[in-house]
């Protein structure tokens, strides 16, 4: 439930990468346009890797145009104004926990990507990572817990009132999650009273977002100029589809998102599944399988019939039977949304790179595909369909551990030791159903040892790698 909230009331967002920029900076400003101007967003960065974009938002004003373009090529240029004051990087973080601090400030929300949450199947730490340990260890806040760390005890020391902690990245019960992370997070640096604080003065909402956000391409400036007169040095581009399914649960207030489309639900369970699953999982698919068919951008993906027909029997024949079922109907018309999703993902004026969209697998094989691998073998049920999706991820990561990628591979989760370990075993299908970072309480099972086999070769089939 929402409570009213005063004059000049802040949104905190840490993470000011083109998806914010694109999403939830975009309903504030449609707000604010609408002639609610009681919300606004001061932003920062909890890394220094997007330095010259910082400095462009910084000398506009936290100012910049979005520009999005339909799936018939109609372009739409908009100047966004909801952000009022974008902090420069500090290692300190400084000004982000000064302004975090403030009663002011009644939401803190983030974007930092799947893999910045360092959780394990049973939502618990994996401490394991280099930079989890040094905020652990009280030496850093790299990580949005280590900065959510210092923002709350800054404000407990203050008395300082209630704030909600708005997660705003693809993870599956997104708010929960994170809630559970934070919470063992200040339980394992033995701030038992900061945790005490933090459960009574804290919500964390789940939510679901949705708009394709590429990376910004090098004519977009050029073609932004053209349009508007205006020489933006940080310019977005986004699909025009957005979608925005929030869970109604803000200590302190929230904006009237509702006024500009923004779903205000009481839980919002059925949007995620079928975003994650039907959205997420096909976007990997299609950019995994088109980048070992020589391809750069998911609109090209599309345009191959077999790659085509891979995600929708993805969708049809697993996804959809476990989400409406018997027991349980979807709200949702699956069918209606596989279609229009695919839709979007040919939209050739978009231009989403395949290198984008297949990075961090093993944080999205967990996340988005193996949930559905799972309930389908506890049920007896054909996983051929779902098993193709990790067997071109596992041909993708062969390439890139023989050095033959077409492009750079990032992936937070992965660990490159234990990844290149899988080709290195005696029998590597077998090594990479075994891994637990990807399966869970899954890995090694005989069902999907033997899907993940066949699903292999076939994948090797499709690649045109002979299969060794």
């Amino acid at each position: 439930m929402s409570l009213p909230s005063p004059a000049a009331s802040t949104v905190l967002h840490i993470g000011l990468g083109s998806f914010h920029r694109a999403h939830q900076a975009v309903y504030l400003h449609h707000l604010r346009e609408r002639g609610d101007r009681s919300w606004s967003i001061v932003g920062g960065n909890l890394r220094d890797d997007m330095a010259d974009t910082m400095a462009a938002l910084i000398a506009q004003g936290g100012e910049y145009t979005l520009e999005s373009v339909s799936p018939a090529g109609e372009r739409h240029h908009e100047r966004i104004r909801s952000i009022r004051e974008v902090i420069p990087f500090d290692p300190a973080l400084g000004r982000l926990i000064e302004v975090g601090a403030q009663d002011s400030t009644r939401i803190v929300s983030f974007t930092v990507t799947e893999a910045g949450y360092y959780l394990d199947a049973k939502n618990r730490l994996d401490a394991s990572h280099p930079d989890l340990r040094a905020d652990l260890d009280g030496r850093a806040h790299r990580t949005i817990y280590g900065a959510l760390a210092a923002i709350l005890r800054a404000r407990m020391a203050r008395g300082g009132a209630p704030v909600t902690l708005l997660n705003c990245d693809n993870l599956r019960s997104n708010g929960t999650r994170f809630r559970a992370g934070l919470l063992d997070f200040l339980e394992r640096r033995g701030e038992a009273a900061l945790r005490a604080w933090a459960e009574a003065n804290t919500t964390c909402p789940c939510c679901m977002v949705d708009r394709i956000t590429p990376r910004p391409p090098p004519d977009l400036a050029e073609r932004v100029r053209a349009a508007t007169g205006w020489d933006d040095r940080a310019p977005v581009l986004s699909e025009r589809f957005i979608q925005w399914v929030v869970e109604d649960d803000f200590i302190a207030g929230r904006p009237a998102w509702e006024t500009v489309g923004v779903e205000m639900v009481e839980s919002v369970h059925a949007h995620e599944e079928a975003k994650i699953r039907v959205l997420n999982g096909t976007h990997c698919c299609v950019a995994w399988a088109g980048t070992l068919r020589g391809l750069g951008f998911v609109h090209e993906d599309m345009a191959v019939p077999e790659i085509r027909r891979m995600a929708f029997d993805y969708v049809t024949n697993d996804v959809i039977p476990c989400l409406d079922t018997p027991e349980r109907s979807s709200p949702i018309d699956l069918a209606a949304y596989r279609d229009a999703v695919l839709e979007r993902f040919g939209n050739p004026h978009v231009r989403d790179s395949n290198q984008r969209v297949a990075m961090d697998g093993f944080s999205k094989i967990p996340g988005f595909i193996a949930p559905t691998l799972r309930e389908r073998i506890a049920r007896g049920a054909p996983v051929r369909s779902t098993a193709m999706l990790p067997a071109l991820f596992f041909v993708f990561l062969g390439r890139w551990h023989r050095d033959e990628r077409a492009h750079a591979y990032q992936d937070g989760a992965m660990d490159p030791a234990a990844a290149h370990a899988l080709f290195d075993a005696p029998d590597p299908v077998a090594a990479f159903a075994g891994d637990p970072v990807l399966w869970g309480s899954l890995a090694g099972h005989p069902d999907l040892v033997s899907a993940l086999r066949a699903a292999h070769a076939e994948a090797l089939r499709f690649a045109g790698e002979q299969h060794a």
